[in-house]
């Protein structure tokens, strides 16, 4: 029986690695969680070394993957402490933890680890970030390999899939002032919304992402466990509001939209951290669904209640 622990199964990304994997045959699946519980999880704060050592011991996966970590840049900035307690501490102890019992531990980076200025970046690119949550995963990245035996990074840009709420992805973040531009009488005076039309994203799927990870997971299943850092990315190019014009299509609201073209962000964000993701294409790994396809998907499942 190949065992895998996924740790912060409840957020945006370990929902749907859980998902995935719960479906393969042979394979089981320990699923930690911590602010947002669910049945049959076990409950684990992973800031918790002792709390992490004692799970680890007592499951003895073949492999870990690491969901949990603080990604809200602004929080990032504003509270240093938390994000390396969640993006650097918790990565050294799983996988310390990880090592004793010879397991192959993935770890969820970020493009953020770039300054993005000189996309596409290679796995093997120098990091230069340029805020409190990039330099908190860069720092995340070096815990796991200076304390893992086996170890894999994985980078990946915006995402977003299946939410319990709009403002779990930085991509349906942006419905409610959506609808609230289109619903707005032309008469009222309302301000239409204004989205950044400076920095290019590239919104990747979490299905997709679940997939990469899973393919991952085989490999190692297999005995072909792939180590050091790889990276995967959609491969759309996109301003914030030209997401948003394309979430206001599939709505099937006539938003009004302002383009800003210039950088606000009270925290810097790089311009383009596109991520070359040539190593895993490469080996067959990958798959990517269509923006517009995936965000009816997700939709679909979560519709919009003005």
């Amino acid at each position: 029986m190949f065992k895998v622990a996924v740790i912060g199964a409840s957020g945006l990304l370990g929902r749907t690695i859980a998902g995935e994997l719960v479906r393969q045959q042979d394979w089981q699946i320990v699923q930690t969680t911590f602010s947002r519980p669910m049945p049959e999880s076990v409950p684990l704060d992973i800031r918790d070394a002792s709390a992490v050592d004692q799970f680890v011991e007592r499951e003895r996966p073949n492999a870990i993957v690491i969901a949990a970590a603080e990604r809200r840049p602004d929080v990032c900035e504003n509270n240093p402490a938390l994000a390396r307690a969640l993006n650097v501490d918790a990565v050294r102890a799983i996988a310390s933890a990880a090592r004793r019992h010879d397991a192959w531990v993935l770890s969820i980076s970020t493009d953020y680890v770039f300054d993005g200025t000189a996309p596409p970046y290679r796995y093997d690119a120098t990091p230069s970030p340029i805020n409190a949550y990039g330099r908190s995963k860069l720092e995340g990245e070096r815990a796991l390999a200076d304390a893992a035996d086996l170890g894999c990074v994985l980078r990946l840009p915006l995402l977003f899939g299946p939410i319990v709420d709009w403002q779990e992805s930085a991509v349906t973040s942006l419905v409610p002032a959506i609808a609230a531009s289109a619903s707005a009488p032309a008469s009222s005076g309302a301000k239409p919304a204004v989205m950044d039309a400076w920095a290019i994203r590239y919104p990747t799927y979490t299905l997709d992402v679940a997939v990469v990870v899973r393919q991952l997971l085989e490999r190692h299943a297999r005995g072909e466990a792939i180590c050091g850092t790889v990276q995967w990315s959609g491969d759309e190019p996109m301003t914030k509001y030209e997401i948003a014009q394309r979430l206001a299509h599939a709505l099937q609201m006539d938003a009004q939209l302002t383009p800003q073209h210039t950088p606000t962000d009270a925290t810097p964000r790089p311009y383009n951290c596109q991520l070359d993701s040539a190593r895993l294409e490469a080996l067959g790994i990958g798959r990517r669904t269509p923006f517009d396809t995936a965000i009816r998907e997700v939709f679909a499942l979560f519709p919009w209640r003005g």
